[in-house]
């Protein structure tokens, strides 16, 4: 069958059309052009983990994005997770859509207070969470190593946490995702854990806080771990104060630094609350993404 070239070209941009349509749907990771910085919200610190209302609350807060919690650990064997379960999964891509609310990535918040190392079903809530990822359209994960992984205040168990995050890196490099760590460490250290390590899906999840809590310098330290083994950010500081008003993180030499080692990604929005407004959920948060959109976009 003869086709006319107008045809052709009209096919041709047509479905290029709709692959980008696809990809900015599925690929939550997909930075469209002429957009370096995507900014989210942390389901969780919003007080909406694994909600339906959080998609809403996300879209009204101003942000692109949502990072979405396995839910609770704690003592459980498993994750307190509700899109193991096809009705959650479909709900939850319905409402971001109607939201227009992209998801950034997959959180492991309950590794804050939980020992990966002294977990003998480790790989199980690992699965678990990859499993998610698959299903929400997600490429990455947020695991913190957290207190009980504290590598600096417990150097005996760096062999076997080593050996557990190879492991995790492989399990999430087959699937083509990435699951990026946060710890205690300065960037060189990380830089040597990641080598260490030696797995294609395990990158540094970066926090501003850490480094400004230990008096470390921020700025350096991102350009220590170049653009390469960052894979997100946690683009805020301990509660206190909200962004704006912090005057130990310099936001635009952040955006300038960044800007320079050539990276980009998702901004995810954590922390940095009015200490004494701090359960006003809308009021931090709008304020926080609202500043972060004046200097990055």
């Amino acid at each position: 069958m003869k086709y006319s070239l107008s045809y052709l070209f009209l096919l041709t941009i047509l479905l290029s059309t709709a692959s980008c349509g696809l990809n900015k749907k599925n690929n939550a990771d997909s930075i469209p052009e002429g957009e370096r910085y995507k900014l989210a919200v942390c389901d969780w610190m919003i007080l909406k983990r694994q909600k339906i209302g959080a998609f809403q609350l996300a879209h009204e807060i101003g942000a692109d994005g949502l990072e979405l919690d396995m839910g609770g650990l704690g003592k459980r064997d498993s994750f307190d997770n509700k899109l193991r379960e096809p009705h959650f999964q479909i709900l939850f891509k319905e409402k971001a859509s109607e939201f227009d609310i992209e998801l950034s990535s997959i959180a492991m918040s309950g590794f804050y207070a939980q020992s990966l190392v002294g977990r003998d079903n480790y790989r199980d809530l690992i699965q678990d969470c990859l499993q998610t990822m698959k299903a929400m359209g997600v490429k990455t994960a947020f695991l913190p190593l957290g207190t009980e992984g504290d590598l600096i205040k417990k150097p005996e168990i760096r062999p076997e946490m080593v050996r557990r995050l190879r492991t995790i890196g492989d399990m999430a490099a087959k699937d083509s995702l990435t699951v990026g760590i946060e710890t205690s460490l300065d960037a060189q250290g990380e830089v040597e854990l990641l080598e260490e390590i030696n797995s294609p899906g395990i990158k540094i999840y970066f926090n501003f806080q850490n480094p400004l809590e230990a008096g470390r310098d921020v700025y350096k330290e991102l350009r220590v771990l170049g653009k390469d083994r960052i894979c997100q950010i946690h683009c805020t500081d301990t509660d206190g104060v909200t962004l704006p008003n912090n005057k130990r993180l310099n936001m635009r030499k952040i955006k300038e630094t960044l800007d320079d080692m050539g990276w980009s990604g998702w901004l995810v929005v954590e922390r940095s609350r009015d200490a004494n407004d701090v359960r006003n959920v809308k009021g931090n948060f709008s304020a926080n993404v609202a500043y972060l959109r004046e200097v990055f976009n």
